[in-house]
């Protein structure tokens, strides 16, 4: 059985027992914690498809944090106009956070 939930504005395949890496959900989040995403937008529960419109009723994903910050692949940034002399060198870590699924509610 897995779901597609939307989580801050990105959708994942939610398994039970399945790692994560979501957006940083914030510093109120800590270790431990349990956290429920309830935006279930489809529902396969062994070849039983069931589709939201826009979301599944009374469906939910129910997470832990494992991580509350783990630092993304490094990105740079790195813009230029030819002939001009203009170069900009920037970058950053995406910051995201860890969970993993421990109910899938349909």
């Amino acid at each position: 059985m897995y779901v597609i939930v939307e989580i801050r504005g990105q959708q994942f395949k939610a398994e039970k027992d399945k790692f994560l890496y979501v957006h940083y959900l914030g510093e109120d989040k800590k270790e431990g914690e349990t956290v429920e995403f309830d935006k279930v937008l489809l529902v396969d529960a062994d070849g039983q498809v069931k589709v939201g419109a826009p979301t599944v009723e009374g469906a939910k994903v129910v997470c832990e944090v494992k991580r509350p910050l783990v630092k993304g692949d490094k990105v740079i940034v790195f813009k230029k106009k030819r002939r001009k002399g203009y170069r900009v060198k920037n970058g950053h870590r995406q910051q995201f956070t860890q969970v993993v699924i421990k109910d899938v509610i349909a």
